[in-house]
């Protein structure tokens, strides 16, 4: 039983080792990835549109709803164009998640909660991804903690982050 026994122990470690290796680098490449992909794809949409923020403005929490609309609508879509850059290459990614989070605070804040809400219970209604009246903030939420999760553990090794860092004695 104990040759049985090592053999699974062994087998074990050579799958921690792999899972470790792989842990390295690819989990902060697909987080910057598929959030890359979800800010190029909005800042660009911002791009070739119409400005709409006019129609929200009053809804954005302070300072961002004393800013001239035309330099909100700018700062997002500038914002999740280069950073969605920032994030593919792995570049700047910690200060990239800090202010994307940002964006998809007041993002989630003036457009995806409820309008109305009196106990987390009728919050906890705009839990979805479809708004039905009740609020869509599910996937603001997921990127909020996705950025969350590159803010404490960084980009991982495959990205310019920690190629500089690794160049600079820093990793």
């Amino acid at each position: 039983m104990t040759g049985l026994l090592q053999s699974v122990l062994r087998w074990d470690d050579r799958l921690r080792d792999i899972f470790n290796g792989l842990g390295s680098f690819l989990p902060g490449l697909c987080l910057r990835l598929i959030l890359a992909f979800e800010y190029l794809e909005a800042g660009w949409s911002k791009y070739q549109g119409q400005n709409w923020f006019g129609d929200i403005q009053a809804q954005f929490p302070f300072p961002f709803n004393v800013l001239p609309v035309d330099l909100s609508w700018a700062l997002a879509m500038w914002f999740e164009l280069v950073g969605g850059v920032l994030l593919i290459l792995g570049l700047g990614t910690r200060y990239v998640a800090v202010a994307l989070m940002v964006l998809t605070f007041v993002a989630a804040y003036a457009v995806h909660f409820p309008a109305e809400w009196d106990s987390l219970g009728d919050l906890w209604k705009g839990y979805a991804v479809i708004n039905q009246g009740l609020g869509n903030f599910k996937l603001p939420l997921l990127f909020f903690l996705m950025f969350l999760a590159l803010l404490g553990y960084g980009p991982g090794k495959l990205s310019l982050d920690h190629w500089i860092a690794r160049r600079n004695g820093l990793a």
